[in-house]
Formats: C-alpha cells, sequence, structure tokens
C-alpha cells in the first residue's frame, strides 16, 4: 500500500505537536495560577501592615497562598509595602512568583 507510511508518519508528527502543544498551555495555566497566588498573598500581607484587616503580615499571606494551592516562600515588609515569593508544583517542576503590593507612592 503506497503511501501508509507517510501517513503513519504525518499521523505520528500532529500528535507529538498536539501533546507539545497541551504541555505548553498547561504550563501557562500553572504559571497564570501562581501568579495570581502570588497577588493575593502580597495583598493580603499589605492590607494587614496597613491595619485594613487583622493579623500578622506574613502570616496573612500564608493563609492566602496555601488557600490558593501555593506555599509562601519568602514574605518581606517594607513599610506599608509587602514582597512575597510564592510556590505552587507543576508535575515535576516547581513553579515560583513573586508579588509587591502596597499604597501608591
Amino acid at each position: 500500500m503506497p503511501g501508509t507510511g507517510l501517513a503513519i508518519g504525518v499521523v505520528g508528527v500532529c500528535a507529538t505537536l498536539v501533546l507539545g502543544l497541551a504541555a505548553v498551555g498547561a504550563a501557562a495555566v500553572a504559571g497564570q495560577r501562581v501568579a495570581g497566588a502570588a497577588d493575593a498573598a502580597a495583598l493580603a500581607a499589605a492590607d494587614a501592615a496597613s491595619g485594613a484587616v487583622a493579623g500578622v503580615p506574613c502570616e496573612r499571606a500564608s493563609e492566602v497562598a496555601q488557600a490558593s494551592g501555593a506555599a509562601l516562600n519568602s514574605c518581606g515588609l517594607d513599610g506599608l509595602v509587602a514582597t512575597v515569593t510564592v510556590t505552587t508544583p507543576f508535575g515535576a517542576f516547581v513553579a515560583t512568583a513573586s508579588s509587591r503590593a502596597g499604597p501608591p507612592s
């Protein structure tokens, strides 16, 4: 049957492309999720630092990060400005994001 090998090759290439694009899409989603968790954690820490909500700023950031499915790696305050870094697992890798929040300068 002429062309059978070619058809099998084309199907194989298409399947490889689909799997690769699906992996890239999943990585993009994981990146957006960890970025959202970092943003929310930084906002929670900044709110606690300003007194808008009760609690210790970095403890609030850790609670919010955990609620988002991430882990707080670092948390720092410079006056009312909070800077946090969070991580979340993504397969065999770890996705990391940092964020800052506070009043406008």
